[in-house]
């Protein structure tokens, strides 16, 4: 079994992995894969200079995510005995988390809705139910 946990860089991110956890432990073998999708629209035109400012800024926020969200989800997994390992990619979050999950050959995608505003609205409001409409497999949503 393998499953993609999708995180929103918030603490309802930690109900999604809370679920994972429990999953996994009932299965033996379990691959986790924690996801992060930095909101990114590729529909933007810009000078050279400008594509090479966004680039350097782009890596700069997968190197803070990974720091701030996927290494401290990662640790608690591992504290929990579970093998898992970490994806940050920008885009769309639901397209990003159902063609991550369709290219590792996931068997379930775990994500936690959440009713706040901001990043995570976009993130788990209309994505989850983007997601779930549109995922290539079955999509958890842990309240």
């Amino acid at each position: 079994m393998k499953l993609i946990i999708g995180l929103d860089g918030q603490s309802t991110g930690e109900k999604a992995l809370d679920f994972a956890k429990t999953v996994a432990a009932t299965s033996s073998g379990c691959e986790l894969i924690v996801v992060y999708v930095i909101e990114w629209s590729p529909f933007s035109f810009h000078s050279a200079e400008e594509n090479a400012r966004r680039h350097k800024r782009r890596e700069e926020e997968i190197q803070i995510a990974r720091e701030r969200v996927l290494e401290p989800a990662l640790a608690s997994l591992a504290k929990e005995g579970l093998t898992a390992r970490g994806i940050v990619r920008h885009g769309d979050v639901a397209d990003t988390i159902d063609n991550i999950a369709h290219a590792e050959g996931a068997t379930q995608i775990i994500v936690a809705r959440t009713g706040t505003g901001g990043l995570s609205k976009h993130i788990f409001g209309s994505s989850t139910a983007n997601l779930v409409m549109n995922a290539r497999v079955p999509v958890t949503v842990v309240a």
